[in-house]
């Protein structure tokens, strides 16, 4: 039997924005087993960005507890929680989040900026993950030189530059065409089965919901049962 990577139980978030208490999440719990591919569906406002921060290491419960490979971090400081969002976990965006100015290989080796060893693979490691995504004649592309898939190809070999224990994707094929988002889709489901790393996607999109392990649905903070 796997391992649960990632465990949430009772988590609650509380935000105040001026007079009104905002109630983001009411006691959500769930729990990701290692190499599983989960989508998180919900209607706006149930929570789910608010669920992908705390999944992500980018923002604590009010309260509750988040384990994340067995340790829980929910009351880590604002450095340990940065500390491992660098080492184990990638990130992948509807948007790309990529620098505009720096080409593929700089924006997959970004991450490793903030690592503490300054080892001297970081180029052949860089190259090597552009190549494995089919961004091999693509390596000094910048953004605007690339279509839409490549750019979310280049963001998937971003996020896993540091050999990451979860890839949290959020609406990964959002703003690409059917074909290009199918194709990233595929991408995804490859790289989790060579590697048995754990994909975590927040989709609106059925069809990419359907590729998945299994789908949990949240509505009002909550996970429908």
């Amino acid at each position: 039997m796997k391992k649960n990577v990632v465990e949430a139980r009772n988590l609650v978030k509380t935000y105040q924005l001026g007079e009104v208490q905002v109630n983001a999440l009411r006691g959500l719990s769930l729990q990701v087993q290692k190499g599983e591919v989960v989508a998180i569906m919900g209607p706006s406002g149930s929570g789910k960005s608010t669920l992908m921060n705390i999944l992500g290491c980018l923002d604590r419960p009010t309260e509750g507890n988040y384990f994340l490979d067995g340790e829980d971090v929910s009351q880590f400081s604002d450095d340990q929680l940065a500390d491992i969002r660098n080492k184990r976990i990638g990130f992948v965006f509807q948007s790309y989040n990529l620098l505009q100015r720096t080409n593929a290989l700089g924006n997959v080796m970004l991450p490793l900026r903030y690592k503490r060893d300054n080892g001297n693979n970081h180029t052949e490691l860089a190259v090597a993950i552009l190549e494995r995504v089919g961004l091999k004649d693509r390596i000094n592309h910048k953004p605007f030189e690339l279509s839409g898939g490549q750019q979310q190809r280049v963001a998937i070999a971003r996020a896993l530059i540091n050999n990451p224990s979860i890839i949290l994707a959020d609406e990964p094929t959002g703003n690409l065409d059917s074909k290009a988002g199918h194709e990233i889709m595929l991408l995804l489901l490859e790289l989790n089965k060579e590697d048995d790393v754990t994909l975590i996607i927040v989709t609106h999109d059925a069809g990419v919901a359907k590729m998945t392990d299994r789908i949990i649905r949240i509505i009002d903070g909550k996970v429908k049962k």
